[in-house]
């Protein structure tokens, strides 16, 4: 009971002994827990450590959530966890764990830490450079990132642990960070990030002293690796609640940080109205069960920059598809600088970009090889969000709509649906030849006259 009071009266400070909460005290039952993860924890134990499910797991479990996944904490080294398992692998540098493969399940072990101390531990801002200082499970609980995220449950026994009083943050639904923020937004300036795409997330509120140093210290986003920013803004958009994740990173003044151009986007009325649409649709996928890419958002995101650098090129005389293959690389460039977007997303977001304007061509053969192209549905669906946006004008606003009617004509509709070709240009280039060569060759008379009558029956 006096536990109870001190954790109430000081958030967030750990204690060496925790607040055990027994089946009765919460609503989580080890039958909700993996088998994968069950096996791995009842091995560990067996083998005399403790083992727990820890982090995410648990808080979503404490708030009716099913877990995506289940990550295990013990008091086991990687070197000792290895053995115990016929598929175990100890992955990271930063941060060394050991997945262990458990039928379809990969289960990430990770050994309780401690905070890293000295000279070498953390760079000029503060931002820590390693985290592989094993330590106590109460020393392991005050070093992770929010309260709700430090909760540990035993199957075995069915408990939950908390050091740092965190069920009752999740009962209150409040986002607290353990410590002082601003010390620990600068040990890892991406937890601003994380917290709020937590609150969009769980629906949750973050707490003013955590909220507070945020809009200060988001430049230290400049100093992440951009690879970990990506990672992290993956997980913020393919989260289910992007939309409401992008009200929150705006409401904390985080955007800057994460993608310069998002500001230049939103200022335009069509470009908010276009990833607004974008979001909810994936959002709507996800929680669906449907999968969604990134590269189809960040193309989404970073669309309306292309459109007005692409414009500008045109306005100024450039060639209409080397203006946009231009427009495409100066963006992705400018965004490199913030956002590592892999490769592999990238050439997919050009081409959903490229195809772009081959949509508008609906005459000859040119419709029938686009749908055969790879990447034809999700740019039919990009065009669709452009429709539906208002970005497309005049005769345009309802291209969508006739790519959707031809893709489910048959193939006398779809005949009757393409528009008449464009000057016969092919015909043109060969009567012009053919004169070239009449004149070359001083050629007249009943020839050219037989050339005349033949121009003339076609």
């Amino acid at each position: 009971m006096i536990r109870r009071f001190f954790a109430r009266l000081i958030p967030g400070k750990a204690s060496s002994k925790p607040l055990i909460y027994g089946p009765d005290a919460h609503p989580i039952r080890k039958s909700q827990i993996s088998r994968g993860a069950h096996d791995v924890i009842r091995k560990l134990q067996q083998a005399g450590f403790k083992a727990f499910i820890v982090g995410g797991a648990v808080r979503d479990l404490l708030l009716g959530i099913t877990p995506k996944d289940f990550d295990l904490a013990t008091d086991a080294t990687p070197e000792q966890v290895k053995p115990l398992f016929r598929r175990a692998f100890i992955i990271g540098r930063r941060f060394r764990l050991v997945h262990v493969l458990a039928g379809p399940e990969t289960i990430e072990v990770a050994t309780f830490r401690s905070l890293q101390t000295g000279d070498d531990a953390a760079d000029e801002h503060g931002r820590l450079l390693s985290d592989n200082v094993f330590g106590s499970q109460a020393q392991d609980a005050l070093r992770r990132d929010f309260t709700i995220n430090a909760l540990y449950f035993d199957p075995s026994s069915e408990q939950v642990w908390d050091y740092v009083g965190g069920v009752a943050d999740v009962k209150a639904r409040r986002l607290r960070l353990i410590g002082d923020p601003v010390t620990r937004y600068r040990e890892d300036p991406v937890r601003m990030l994380r917290g709020a795409r937590l609150a969009a997330k769980l629906g949750i509120t973050i707490e003013k002293k955590t909220a507070a140093p945020i809009p200060e210290l988001a430049p230290l986003l400049e100093n992440v690796p951009p690879a970990r920013l990506f990672d992290e803004m993956e997980k913020l958009l393919l989260s289910g609640h992007a939309v409401e994740s992008l009200k929150s990173l705006r409401r904390h003044g985080l955007h800057h940080g994460v993608l310069p151009l998002l500001d230049v986007i939103l200022e335009q009325p069509l470009g908010q109205r276009f990833i607004e649409l974008a979001l909810a649709n994936t959002d709507e996928r996800i929680r669906d069960g449907k999968s969604a890419t990134p590269a189809f958002l960040f193309a989404a995101l970073l669309w309306h920059e292309v459109l007005a650098t692409w414009n500008t090129s045109k306005a100024k005389g450039e060639r209409a598809m080397p203006a946009l293959f231009d427009a495409m690389d100066r963006v992705l460039e400018q965004q490199a600088t913030r956002l590592a977007i892999p490769r592999r997303f990238e050439a997919t977001i050009k081409e959903t970009w490229a195809l772009q304007p081959r949509f508008e061509q609906r005459s000859g053969q040119r419709p029938f090889r686009l749908l055969e192209h790879p990447r034809f549905r999700a740019a039919y669906d990009f065009l669709w969000l452009r429709c539906a946006s208002g970005e497309m004008e005049g005769e345009l606003a309802t291209l969508a709509d006739w790519w959707d009617r031809f893709q489910d004509a048959d193939m006398e509709e779809r005949e009757k649906m393409l528009r008449p070709e464009d000057a016969p240009k092919k015909r043109k280039r060969a009567r012009g030849r053919k004169r070239k060569a009449d004149d070359a060759s001083g050629e007249t008379g009943a020839s050219g006259d037989a050339s005349d009558d033949a121009n003339q029956k076609e």
